[in-house]
């Protein structure tokens, strides 16, 4: 995907995540998350954390061109990285990171100053620009940003859901998601299952594991193009 376009879908959803919590009463931070055990404010530590990687990446030595890279779809395979073990390191690093921080006012504040020295760090790297992300994989930049943009986007239905609010994707990340669960095409037209039509949001929560999806609806979006990723 168009490096340019990336980021300014990262910088936009990660903007409207940022306003949607900075001024959210201490107390709904601990609601609970659709994301069992974790609570709102957890989540949020979690994504916060995975956006930050990003920044990590970039202070190590670039990667020597080698091999196959591994593409954004590809970094959603269903191997050790989502096994019962290492979901339950990702759960309790979560909870330690949300610990970290005063008050869920002070993690939004750390969320906002990550995104947005990521955003910068990001702007300045070249298109050809490689990384390594923690599982050894090299990858495009541009490539593993659109992984920090589907978990903005998809832990931001998380958050809503636990706070009770409507989703609040933005258009351009939204996009960028739908683009990725369907192989590069738009979702320019909404899948109709049994006489209902999906808007974009609806397709992607149900796409992403936050909806429930029957066979018949998986059936059926899958000959919409759905390719199926793994998850968190």
């Amino acid at each position: 995907m168009n490096g340019e376009m990336v980021l300014a879908a990262f910088r936009a959803e990660s903007q409207r995540l940022y306003e949607k919590v900075c001024s959210l009463p201490e107390g709904e931070w601990d609601r609970p998350s659709p994301c069992a055990p974790w609570t709102v404010r957890e989540v949020f530590a979690h994504l916060t954390t995975a956006v930050g990687r990003v920044g990590s990446m970039l202070a190590e030595p670039e990667p020597r061109p080698s091999g196959v890279l591994v593409t954004a779809a590809g970094y959603y395979a269903p191997d050790e990285r989502f096994s019962p073990g290492a979901n339950g390191t990702r759960v309790r690093a979560a909870q330690e990171a949300a610990a970290a921080y005063d008050d869920g006012r002070a993690l939004a504040e750390g969320f906002d100053a990550v995104w947005r020295a990521v955003a910068a760090s990001c702007a300045k790297e070249p298109p050809e620009r490689l990384v390594r992300t923690r599982h050894g994989d090299p990858m495009l930049l541009s490539d593993f940003l659109v992984t920090r943009v589907v978990e903005v986007c998809v832990h931001g239905f998380d958050v809503a859901a636990g706070l009770g609010c409507r989703p609040w994707p933005t258009g351009e990340a939204a996009d960028l998601v739908a683009r990725l669960l369907l192989d590069g095409e738009p979702y320019d037209r909404p899948v109709t299952v049994a006489g209902a039509g999906w808007d974009r949001t609806t397709f992607l929560r149900k796409a992403t594991g936050r909806l429930p999806m029957t066979e018949a609806e998986r059936t059926a979006a899958e000959r919409h193009g759905l390719r199926r990723l793994t998850l968190g």
